[in-house]
């Protein structure tokens, strides 16, 4: 496919794909929304392919085929991408464009597909700590590249970028939990359902709300510390950079916002914010990257808080970046 053909079939994925951060997306410059758009497309296809969805939604056609014969085909095609070799299908056409010209390294595309092995293996969650390495793996690692497409690779930037996905991950937990449930995937921590006295095969029944309630709470708690790592390194970013993130940080954290407020009615209708909501944060994002710029000459950038991180990572992003 032609690279001007490409890149306005990853742009389209990106709009109706992603309501929250295509909006955002629009003030990146035009090469730099042409490189996160190609990335969310391989993303977005991916998730797909093992959810066996279309942009998040919907049923493809590929049920006969076993979830372990779909996370094969992916590492297979995304290995072909990142190492140059042939490809065909746009999404991964994207990948290797984006990889090489950002100098991505294969760690980061094929640690996103270990994440979606876990969900087809049904993996449980016994712990905290072990529901926060899934969501560092499916969208953790999509931070870390974000940074990199933006230009950014200072090893403290990368791995508040790394909490900025793992933030957004959280709230997409709390909020598919009922979602998630009826699909067989439960990414609560087993010791939190035994404190609320939750069977996991029960989870989506509407007699248990006030536990989710509750659950969805403190998984929303827990993702807090995460958002605030991550918006302390928004001024590390280039200007309009930084003004997109902050303005997607602002939308996706009021999702968790406006779980809480709708208490045990959350999971009635799948949360979103409002096209106006949206907007208002584009200028408050805009706001907040102005005030960045003002500060970069004197900005310290502050202790990272004392919240799990991805260990290996971190050791990583110091020695290779």
């Amino acid at each position: 496919m032609a690279v001007d053909d490409l890149r306005l079939r990853c742009r389209a994925t990106l709009r109706q794909g992603s309501h929250s951060f295509s909006s955002a997306a629009r003030i990146f410059s035009s090469s730099m929304r042409d490189d996160v758009a190609m990335l969310y497309a391989w993303c977005r296809y991916c998730d797909d392919m093992i959810d066996d969805q279309e942009l998040g939604i919907g049923t493809r056609t590929n049920s006969a085929l076993p979830g372990e014969e779909r996370l094969e085909l992916l590492y297979d095609l995304t290995t072909s991408a990142i190492e140059d070799g042939p490809v065909s299908n746009p999404a991964f056409e994207g990948l290797r464009e984006v990889v090489r010209k950002c100098d991505i390294p294969r760690r980061f595309p094929l640690e996103l597909i270990d994440g979606l092995a876990m969900d087809v293996s049904g993996r449980r969650y016994e712990s905290v700590e072990e529901m926060l390495d899934y969501c560092y793996h499916v969208a953790g690692v999509v931070g870390v590249m974000m940074s990199m497409v933006m230009g950014v690779r200072t090893p403290s930037v990368l791995v508040r970028a790394a909490d900025l996905g793992i933030a957004f991950q959280l709230t997409n937990i709390a909020r598919d939990i009922v979602e998630d449930a009826q699909r067989k995937r439960v990414y609560v921590p087993r010791d939190w359902l035994d404190e609320v006295d939750l069977p996991a095969a029960e989870i989506a029944w509407p007699e248990h709300r006030a536990s989710l309630r509750l659950l969805a709470a403190r998984i929303l708690d827990t993702a807090e510390p995460y958002y605030g790592s991550a918006r302390t390194g928004l001024k590390s970013l280039p200007f309009r950079a930084g003004w997109a993130i902050a303005a997607a940080l602002g939308v996706y954290r009021d999702i968790g916002v406006l779980i809480r407020a709708k208490g045990d009615q959350a999971w009635n209708k799948r949360v979103s914010t409002s096209r106006i909501h949206k907007l208002l944060w584009l200028g408050r994002g805009g706001a907040s990257a102005v005030g960045g710029l003002i500060q970069r000459p004197v900005y310290r950038e502050p202790l990272r808080p004392n919240i799990w991180t991805k260990t290996d990572f971190v050791a990583y992003s110091a020695d290779n970046m």
